[in-house]
């Protein structure tokens, strides 16, 4: 079955509800696609979510511990941070990387694209694989209280397998870098 090219949804009306330096939301009237009126709300961020998944050559990888103030509760996390749209995004993913764990890569490798919440947001995420890693001094921002934790990747895989870590950048990236091992591609 062929998926319609045409938008079943027709706008009637559109209202800036909010907008800061991250953020913007919308909210539409609409005529949803059975023809009745509604009303949709947009989250439109103004960066790309940007994710890595840092691996060394004994396998090992390295989580962002953190409070995330939306949660109310501490979460780990690959390192994960923002790109400006139209940017090259692998210079965003080299940049939060230092500054959340102080390491540098001399191998990246995109390994996922994905839209993080697509029934609310617009939010697109690139995660990539880094590779030939050195350590360097950390640069977090002052908004950041980070711990960084070295552990095996099949302990993370663990820990997405067993739910223990909900953040969705990071349980795709490590899924699909289990895919990728099983594949004997990664």
């Amino acid at each position: 079955m062929e998926h319609p090219e045409q938008n079943p949804w027709q706008v009637t009306s559109v209202t800036d509800k909010y907008d800061n330096p991250w953020i913007n939301v919308t909210e539409y009237q609409v005529i949803n696609p059975s023809g009745n009126p509604g009303i949709y709300g947009k989250v439109h961020f103004k960066n790309l979510a940007i994710g890595i998944l840092p691996l060394d050559d004994d396998m090992n990888t390295y989580l962002v511990g953190q409070y995330r103030f939306v949660l109310n509760e501490y979460s780990w996390e690959i390192p994960e941070g923002g790109g400006t749209i139209g940017t090259d995004p692998l210079e965003a993913a080299k940049r939060e990387l230092l500054e959340e764990t102080g390491l540098k890569a001399s191998q990246w490798t995109e390994l996922q694209r994905m839209h993080l919440s697509n029934s609310v947001s617009d939010e697109l995420c690139i995660v990539y694989l880094a590779r030939g890693l050195e350590q360097h001094e950390a640069e977090p921002e002052d908004t950041e209280q980070l711990i960084v934790k070295k552990l095996p990747f099949d302990d993370l895989y663990q820990m997405v397998r067993n739910g223990e870590i909900t953040d969705s950048v990071t349980v795709c990236a490590v899924q699909k870098a289990r895919l990728m091992q099983l594949e004997n591609t990664l």
